[in-house]
């Protein structure tokens, strides 16, 4: 028998996968559509150590499931040509590049945060990433929303809710995926069986209650909980990290949390990495370690769990109806951060200049890197302070 051309692969050794996923790892900027890109260029086209089937299969799990994209698609990659193992330490080395680079900035910032030229160049940034923030929220919502009036409606009331409320409620995107479920249940004229999600509805409005004692353990449930409860780009873990880290918990204030967004954008890797920064702020070391561990542990085991049967339950319309509800409120989630952030950030005519700036370069020259549009803005930041000091 021969293989179908959607299932033929050319061997590679582990120790290969390895040294790819640590070099994406370290050098791969673009945010995670361009990693997952990036992998099917590299893996799929060029080298062909995966097939273009188990690619797509992979790409589907990363997107129906909650967690970091292309962390999720390089574990399920790794799944494929050697299980388990090969899951686990692809998702060492795609991670660890950008936790040691995050850890590096983290210590610098803490020693000279205080410093007026940190503080001017973070005056800029901060800007940007208000810019890049909308522009993302827009790009998902176009992606994923299209059309769809129910889509739309429900993109509208999470980034309602989100800027009324400066933070993203789980509760708010487990309800929209219910509700996206029970329309296709009723179109799909299954109305019986859309019935049977009423008792959840109760649910929805309670909430979980995690572990309180001790900060380190409350800082690993928190960073678990984002990486098991939030679907869509890298950045949307943005609006949910705010509402906890910022509003709840208040352990940055805004100007730490709008820096630790723009140190996740200059280094290369999952955008999610972010964390690391965050814990490190809060615990040091050990608090960079925990929370780094928790956001990326659920969809590592996402991967473990269903990778064998993802063939099967990846196109179940069920499934489908469900993530594209919470995904809607996910692109309305940071529409809602974006705007509560950018009353936070835009202080001034000068900030809100550099704002628009970068979102019409982001709009007008798309190719141009979004690390390279932080690092400028970060330079205005300092040479327009610059002028004030004299």
């Amino acid at each position: 028998m021969t293989t179908p051309a959607s299932h033929a692969t050319e061997p590679c050794t582990l120790r290969e996968l390895l040294l790819y996923f640590l070099r994406l790892g370290a050098f791969g900027f673009g945010g995670p559509v361009a990693l997952a890109g990036y992998m099917q260029r590299d893996l799929v086209e060029e080298r062909r150590w995966v097939s273009r089937q188990d690619y797509v299969e992979g790409l589907a799990l990363s997107q129906l499931s909650p967690g970091p994209l292309a962390a999720q698609l390089a574990m399920y990659l790794g799944w494929v040509r050697a299980g388990r193992m090969g899951a686990t330490l692809v998702a060492a080395a795609f991670i660890l590049p950008s936790l040691v680079m995050v850890l590096a900035i983290s210590a610098l910032y803490v020693h000279f945060g205080g410093l007026v030229w940190i503080q001017a160049a973070f005056y800029g940034i901060g800007a940007a990433v208000i810019a890049i923030i909308a522009r993302s929220a827009f790009k998902l919502a176009k992606m994923t929303v299209g059309k769809d009036r129910l889509l739309i409606a429900l993109f509208l009331v999470s980034a309602l809710v989100t800027g009324w409320t400066g933070e993203e409620i789980v509760w708010v995107f487990l309800g929209c995926g219910v509700v996206a479920l029970g329309a296709q249940l009723v179109r799909s004229r299954s109305a019986g069986s859309a019935l049977l999600l009423a008792p959840l509805l109760p649910w929805l409005t309670e909430g979980l209650r995690g572990p309180g004692a001790g900060e380190l353990w409350r800082i690993a449930w928190y960073f678990t909980e984002a990486g098991a409860f939030v679907f869509g780009s890298g950045l949307a873990i943005v609006p949910f990290l705010h509402g906890g880290v910022v509003e709840r918990f208040g352990w940055l204030n805004e100007r730490q949390f709008l820096d630790a967004v723009a140190v996740a954008m200059i280094t290369p890797g999952p955008v999610v990495i972010t964390v690391a920064f965050i814990g490190f702020l809060v615990a040091g070391l050990s608090g960079a370690l925990v929370s780094a561990t928790g956001v990326f542990l659920p969809p590592f085991l996402v991967v473990i769990l269903l990778a064998p049967s993802v063939r099967g339950w990846s196109q179940d319309p069920r499934v489908k109806a469900f993530v594209n509800g919470v995904t809607a409120a996910a692109a309305g989630a940071i529409a809602g951060a974006a705007w509560v952030l950018g009353r936070r950030a835009i202080v001034d005519a000068t900030t809100a200049v550099l704002a628009v700036v970068t979102l019409l370069v982001l709009v007008k020259l798309r190719k141009v890197p979004e690390p390279l549009l932080i690092l400028a803005a970060g330079a205005a930041g300092l040479l327009l302070r610059s002028f004030e000091w004299r």
